[in-house]
């Protein structure tokens, strides 16, 4: 149905969008009461827009780079880790600028992670279930932002906010963890193209070193 590839950018991503699933349904109640100074029902609007206007300022330029570039799972992860620090500046955070400055890390972090991750996701699709492998992905991620949106309000009144950012940034992590493993298999497989490739030019410098003695040999006969 998928390659390994797919499902391990496929898991990382359900652990990352599980992750902030369980802060976007509380992230304006915390802006607005929970004793961030300066935290307003704007302020939240304006820490919101923050994000969405540095992703979108990142992702374009980057996107055209990575696209020429190799080593598009480092980028990822980079990316993946930025994501999973915004959590832990939420918890600490007793500003409104400290929210701020963690929307533009996760914007900055977005920016870089997705582009990636899209690249990667494409190329390896096969050909003639595109839809149905696109499909299997917004659903995957659809129900376990769902299922972590209902849970990150229960574990908020219960709990608190600080559980909640720390259970957030938990999940990141575990989906950076994916990611690791995706970069050493992909780092493997290039390492065996390579000793193929070396393997095939020391094969025909032979040959061709062969060929020349022989040559020779013929030459010298004559």
């Amino acid at each position: 149905m998928m390659n390994r590839t797919m499902k391990l950018l496929l898991l990382s991503d359900i652990f990352v969008l599980t992750g902030f699933g369980l802060i976007q349904p509380i992230l304006a109640i915390y802006i607005n009461d929970g004793g961030v100074t300066g935290g307003t029902m704007v302020t939240a609007g304006m820490a919101s827009a923050l994000f969405m206007l540095t992703k979108s300022l990142v992702q374009l330029p980057f996107g055209h780079y990575v696209d020429s570039h190799a080593g598009k799972e480092r980028w990822l992860i980079l990316g993946t880790l930025l994501m999973a620090s915004v959590p832990i500046i939420y918890l600490s955070a007793n500003s409104i600028y400290q929210i701020y400055l963690a929307e533009v890390v996760y914007g900055l972090g977005s920016g870089l992670a997705y582009p990636t991750w899209l690249g990667l996701w494409s190329v390896n699709l096969d050909r003639g279930r595109e839809s149905f492998q696109w499909s299997i992905y917004h659903t995957s991620t659809g129900m376990g932002t769902a299922a972590t949106g209902a849970a990150g309000a229960a574990v908020a009144s219960q709990m608190g906010f600080s559980i909640t950012f720390m259970l957030a940034g938990l999940l990141c992590i575990v989906g950076c963890l994916v990611l690791l493993v995706l970069e050493r298999r992909s780092a493997r497989k290039a390492e065996d193209l390579g000793g193929e490739a070396r393997f095939r030019r020391i094969g025909m410098g032979s040959f061709l070193s062969r060929l020349a003695n022989l040559g020779q040999r013929a030459s010298s006969y004559c």
